[in-house]
This record gives structure tokens, sequence and C-alpha cells, in this order.
């Protein structure tokens, strides 16, 4: 269970002493072999906040994702794990820059560092009173203050929200009402201004009519979050994917772009687009940009003779007709001991197909599964990351009756 923190702790915390006793805890390994001994000694010198160290310090170090210099923020459980990514804040946040940004719903500050980063003024706001004071150290060159995100306490900011989400179990798309504040309400209580809101990426965009663009952004292959844009922060654009690379590249399609494409026999690749371009609904605007065409026009697999560049893409050596039994038998005459298995649009579990596969030989594939029309398809695939488009097309595809 999550510790706690009091007010008195994060005053510790901050001190001198705190600080000293920050280092001398983050010197001990903390591991599962010794944590009992360690934290052992830490309350021996330090009884009225051992916890607090060791909580501090655990956080820490899972906090490298989320924060630069982790070593000098402060956090609890449950705010470093809704923590926005690092690349992703600085993105976001970018949209800000030269303005007066009101952050709605700080927390214990890591947008707010990267708004305060671009921004021309920032001020932060949220009502938990630890969160607040763990901000003001995590950024003392913001001010922050407690108030509720749905009563408007500045005038001519631009605004930014990301409201903590409910218990939703059960439920395969959020809500508007699932947040807290719920979506619905910050948009009312903002009407007509430059706002941003951070959900979820499983939300039904189509449900928030205020939201003027919707951005999915992906981090290493990862869909992160969206963010819905409004008034003069949003852009021509309605939908947008942007795509963060691990280099500190990125690239972004919008659905300002053509959106033609084909629907037509399997070529030498098979495209899985990044989840962010799914998401948000530009699967053919992808398509078009890189003259891939669909497989099916309700499956967001794409293939064509040339991948594009800076992807991991599926160069096909054969495919036909899935069924359990005939896959089985390719694997064994291709002398496969190793498969990665994708699915879309087909009722397969991956995880429990592939011990019923019995592999035994030395080769690895990827096997995409699919359904072409109503036809269930397999494709067994050499996956391939593209670095460039100088791309050898000798093989072609051979299809298995």
């Amino acid at each position: 269970m999550a510790y706690p923190f009091t007010l008195g702790d994060v005053a510790f915390l901050r001190s001198r002493e705190g600080a000293a006793a920050l280092a001398a805890v983050g010197s001990l390994p903390l591991t599962k072999d010794s944590h009992l001994r360690d934290v052992a000694a830490v309350r021996r010198r330090h009884p009225e906040h051992a916890a607090a160290l060791v909580e501090t310090v655990l956080l820490r170090r899972k906090a490298g994702s989320k924060v630069e210099d982790p070593d000098r923020w402060l956090f609890t459980d449950t705010a470093l794990q809704q923590a926005t990514a690092a690349p992703v804040a600085r993105h976001r946040a970018h949209r800000f820059a030269d303005r007066d940004v009101h952050d709605l719903t700080c927390s214990v500050g890591v947008d707010l560092a990267a708004l305060g980063a671009v921004a021309k003024q920032c001020i932060g706001s949220d009502l938990d009173p630890v969160r607040l004071a763990m901000a003001r150290h995590n950024c003392p060159d913001v001010t922050v203050v407690r108030a509720d995100a749905t009563r408007p306490v500045t005038k001519g900011t631009a605004l930014f929200a990301d409201p903590a989400r409910r218990d939703a179990v059960g439920r395969r798309r959020w809500r508007a009402a699932d947040f807290l504040p719920p979506l619905d309400a910050l948009a009312e209580a903002y009407a007509g201004r430059d706002l941003a809101v951070k959900c979820a990426p499983g939300m039904d965009f189509d449900a928030l009519p205020f939201a003027g663009e919707v951005e999915l952004v992906s981090l290493d292959g990862a869909v992160r979050e969206a963010c819905l844009w409004t008034n003069g922060l949003a852009t021509a654009a309605t939908r947008r994917a942007t795509v963060l690379n691990p280099d500190g590249t990125q690239w972004t399609i919008t659905d300002a772009e053509p959106d033609d494409c084909a629907v037509g026999e399997p070529g030498e690749w098979i495209v899985d687009p990044d989840g962010a371009v799914v998401r948000a609904g530009l699967v053919r605007h992808y398509a078009h940009r890189h003259g891939l065409w669909q497989l099916d026009e309700r499956i967001a697999y794409l293939t064509g003779d040339v991948p594009p560049p800076g992807v991991r893409a599926f160069r096909v050596r054969e495919f036909g007709h899935y069924t359990e039994k005939a896959l089985r038998a390719t694997l064994r005459r291709l002398g496969v001991g190793v498969v990665e298995i994708l699915v879309r649009g087909l009722d397969i579990d991956p995880n429990a197909l592939r011990p019923r596969l019995k592999l035994s030989g030395s080769a690895s594939v990827s096997v995409v599964l699919t359904r072409i029309g109503r036809t269930p398809t397999a494709f067994v695939c050499d996956a391939v990351s593209v670095v460039d488009t100088q791309i050898d097309t000798k093989n072609r595809t051979k299809r298995v009756q």
C-alpha cells in the first residue's frame, strides 16, 4: 500500500536535514534481499520520518521516465503513476510557448515544470495540500495556489488540465464523467477560453463536442495520452496523431491530409500503423502518405511494396487461409521455434495459441493473423526495422493455397 504523505513529511523532506537524510537513504540498496535490514537502519536514525524517506527514495528510482533529475523531486505514489512522461509533457507544452498559462490540476508539478519552461508566466493550482507542497518544492520558480479546477481564478491565461481518472472497471471506453473533475464541467467552466485537457486514449471523442482538435500521442511505440485542444490552442485539423521516437525525433499526421486509399491484394510488406494513428482514425491518411493500401477497409493493417522509413514492418514470406492446423504445419515445415503473433480482427489470444503450435525448430518469424473480408488469413513474415526506403524487393510474396 502506498504511503500517505503528510504536510509534516513534506516540510521535513524539504528541509536541510531532510535533504541530507534522503541522500543517506538513497545510498542504501533497498533491494528485496536488503529491504528489511535497510528500513530498520533508517528507522533507528529517523524514527518519525522513516516511511516518508524510504518511499521517496523508491519513487525517485521509478521516476526516470517521467522527469529529468528525479533525485530532486518529491512524489506521492499515485501522483507519479498519473504523471506525464517528460517527452510527452515537453511536446504538449510547446503550444503554450510565450503565453501566460494556468495548470488547473498541477498535482506535484510534472506538467507544470514543462509549462513553466516555455510559458511567459505560469501558475499552478490543485486542491490537495500535500501535492501542492510538493509542487512548490519541485517547481520553485512557479506560483502555486490552492484552488478548485472548475472555479476560474485567473483571467487571460491559456489553461491546461489533467483530471484524475475515476474507477471505470468493466468499461472498455472512458466517458467524460469518468474523470475528476468531469470533462464537461471543465469545458463549461472555461467556455470560450483556450483550454487543453489531457485524457485517456480510449475516450469516445465524438462525445466531446467542445474539443476543436483531438491529438493522440505515442512514445516509444505505446499510446500515452489524448489531448483535447480548444479554441485558440486548436489547429485547423480535428484529428492528429503524433509519434515521439526514442531518439528525440517525431512526426505527425492529421485529418487535413488526403485519405484516398485503395483496398487490394497483399503486397510485399505488412505495416501495422502506430497506435496513435489507429486511435486517431488516421489509418487511411497514413496509407495515402506512404503509398500503401488496406487489406480490408475495416482492419488497420496496411500493405504495400515499400514500407515507410523508420518503422518496424513485416516482410511476407507466404500467406493463406488461416486455420490453427494449417499454421502449425507451415511453421513446422519452416523449422520455426520462436514466433511473434500479431492479431487484428480475429478473436485469437496469442498467448493461448502459441503453446498449441508446438514449435520445435530454430528459426524465428512473425505471424500476422487477420481477416480479409470474411476470410481468416495468416501471414508468415520476417520483421524488419526499416532504416530507409532502399529495400530489396526481389523476393516475391508466395500465396499458399
